[in-house]
């Protein structure tokens, strides 16, 4: 693997731990794709850095069990400004 994949799979990992990010969040940040990042953190990170990677692993599982949650929240924001105008 080059050196600068493994860098930015430590550096997601990194930013997503301390900001407790999405993976949309930390793809826009990083200006690369979702799969890209998810990629670096499930299977690359574990290459490079296991304990970092069980930890981004934790982060990972709290955000896809909030998913459904957040996307209820935007669709009731936006029939919300949809009912504004």
């Amino acid at each position: 693997m080059r050196d600068y994949i493994e860098e930015r799979a430590v550096e997601t990992a990194i930013y997503m731990i301390e900001t407790k990010a999405t993976v949309r969040q930390t793809a826009k940040k990083f200006g690369v794709s979702k799969s890209t990042v998810h990629k670096d953190l499930t299977s690359r990170l574990v290459q490079v850095n296991p304990g970092l990677a069980a930890e981004a692993r934790k982060i990972l599982d709290v955000n896809k069990s909030e998913r459904h949650i957040r996307g209820g929240m935007a669709t009731r924001e936006k029939y919300l400004h949809q009912k504004q105008k």
